[in-house]
């Protein structure tokens, strides 16, 4: 594969790779191993996500326990029962 770049990219890259003691290619295939290793990618992510530790029981039923307390109460009447109907003649 070929990849073109800007010139000022490339003498960057020499740069590097020269500081690194490493070949052109090397530093560029590691910048790209590192971008697609980072937090942004979707691997990165699920895995953070499955690291999490699991809830305690006792932590689950408190969140249960906010999440009851907070519901309002179910109205059985249609709103238009509470309406009083006159005929008007």
């Amino acid at each position: 594969m070929t990849i073109q770049i800007p010139d000022d990219l490339a003498h960057s890259l020499e740069e590097i790779a020269a500081a690194q003691h490493k070949s052109v290619a090397q530093v560029a295939l590691d910048s790209l191993r590192a971008f697609f290793d980072g937090a942004s990618s979707p691997g990165m992510v699920l895995h953070a996500v499955r690291a999490l530790p699991h809830p305690s029981a006792e932590a689950v039923d408190d969140l249960d326990a906010a999440v009851a307390a907070g519901r309002l109460p179910v109205q059985d009447e249609d709103a238009f029962d509470s309406l009083r109907w006159h005929r008007v003649r």
